[in-house]
């Protein structure tokens, strides 16, 4: 019998590993940035991005069935599915920009970063970074203790 990820009494109760769980494979997070891309319909999922159909059709249902996504017909096209993000599925654009952020440093080529970022409330060109919400600092890994809460 195979055990859930972070519930095995030899590993250590971790929310990466229940996130993991959902969102581990490449295709969750490219259907994710087609969406934030404006995106909605499986068709253009499957054009654009060039994913087997079988293997799309399993990641939206996984996805919908999480609660990431919820699907509707289409309010132009009652024929088509129209996905979209819940709030479950808005609070990954965090973790979005974050691949974003460490792709851009570490894996651009000699032609630069794919694609530029600008934040519209300012109109700057957008670093992404993680803050402390209470004292708004840069959060390094050196900076962070761990403690078990009161369920683990």
């Amino acid at each position: 019998m195979k055990k859930s990820a972070g519930k095995n009494s030899a590993e250590r109760p971790c929310s990466v590993a229940r996130s993991l769980e959902i969102l581990s494979d490449r295709w969750v997070f490219l259907i994710l940035r087609e969406i934030f891309f404006g995106e909605h319909h499986y068709d253009q999922f499957q054009s654009n991005l060039g994913i087997a159909t079988n293997i799309l059709s399993r990641r939206l249902k996984s996805l919908v069935e999480h609660g990431v996504l919820e699907k509707q017909p289409d309010e132009t096209d009652a024929r088509r599915i129209r996905y979209s993000l819940t709030e479950k599925g808005l609070d990954l654009y965090s973790v979005t920009l974050s691949l974003i952020a460490w792709g851009d440093k570490w894996l651009a080529d000699e032609s630069g970063v794919p694609l530029k970022l600008h934040h519209k409330t300012c109109g700057h060109r957008l670093h992404p970074q993680m803050c402390c919400r209470q004292c708004g600092e840069v959060v390094k890994a050196k900076d962070v203790n761990y403690e078990p809460s009161r369920g683990s």
